[in-house]
C-alpha cells in the first residue's frame, strides 16, 4: 500500500484560477455534456504556471501537469466555473517521471484549500479523498490502495469521476474502482491533478475532457 502524503504542501499549487477568463468550450450537439475541452487552444480559459515546482501549461494540443519537486501536487482549474452533479471523464497518458505517481479529477472545488479529489497511479493504485482546510480527508482508505483493475505500466488511462449527490465513483477505462460517499461539498469547480512522491518528475498530459450531466 502506497501512503497517502497529508496536504499540507499544496498551498504551491495554482489555487487561483484564471480570473475573468473566457468560458471554455460546450457542446451545441449532446445537451448532456456541460463543459468540454481538448486542449487545441491555449486561450480556453485553463491555468498556465511554471517555477521550480514545475508547470500546469498547455502543450502539443493536451494539457501538461509537469511535478518537478518530490512529495509534491499540481492542479488547475478552468477558469471560474461552477457544477453540481457531474460526470467528468478524461484520457491521461503518462509523458515521463516514475510509475509511482498519482493523477486525475478534482471535482466541487470550492479554493485551494477544499475539494474532492479521484487519483491513479501509473502502477496500479488508487484514492478518492477530499481536502478540507488543506488536510486529507480519507474517504476510501488511509493510505492508496491498489486494484487490479487498473492496468500497470499503461501509458493512457482513461479516468472518469462521478459526483452525483452525495455519491462518489471513480472508474478507470470503463471500470468501476471504487465508490464512497461524503456531503460536505455540493458544488464547485473542476480541476486536473498530478503529483510525485519520492521521485521527482511526474509528467501527465490530459486531453478530450468532458463534463456530462448526469
Amino acid at each position: 500500500m502506497k501512503i497517502a502524503r497529508l496536504f499540507t504542501i499544496l498551498i504551491l499549487v495554482l489555487a487561483l484560477a484564471a480570473c475573468e477568463a473566457a468560458l471554455p468550450e460546450s457542446s451545441d450537439v449532446d445537451p448532456d455534456i456541460l463543459f468540454q475541452d481538448n486542449f487545441s487552444d491555449p486561450a480556453s480559459s485553463w491555468d498556465e504556471y511554471q517555477d521550480e515546482y514545475g508547470a500546469t501549461r498547455y502543450r502539443q494540443g493536451s494539457y501538461q501537469i509537469l511535478v518537478n519537486e518530490p512529495n509534491t501536487d499540481l492542479w488547475a482549474n478552468p477558469g471560474k466555473l461552477l457544477f453540481t452533479d457531474t460526470q467528468i471523464e478524461v484520457e491521461a497518458r503518462r509523458k515521463g517521471g516514475s510509475s509511482n505517481n498519482v493523477f486525475g479529477i478534482i471535482c466541487r472545488y470550492q479554493d485551494s484549500a477544499n475539494f474532492y479529489q479521484f487519483l491513479v497511479s501509473s502502477d496500479g493504485y488508487y484514492d478518492i479523498s477530499k481536502v478540507q482546510e488543506n488536510t486529507r480527508v480519507p474517504l476510501t482508505g488511509e493510505q492508496l490502495l491498489p486494484s487490479e483493475a487498473i492496468p500497470q505500466e499503461k501509458d493512457l488511462l482513461k479516468i472518469r469521476a462521478d459526483c452525483i449527490g452525495d455519491t462518489l465513483t471513480l472508474y478507470v477505462d470503463d471500470q468501476q474502482i471504487a465508490t464512497t460517499q461524503d456531503n460536505d461539498f455540493s458544488s464547485g469547480n473542476i480541476g486536473l491533478i498530478a503529483g510525485a512522491f519520492q521521485e521527482a518528475g511526474t509528467d501527465i498530459a490530459f486531453d478530450n475532457l468532458v463534463v456530462r450531466r448526469p
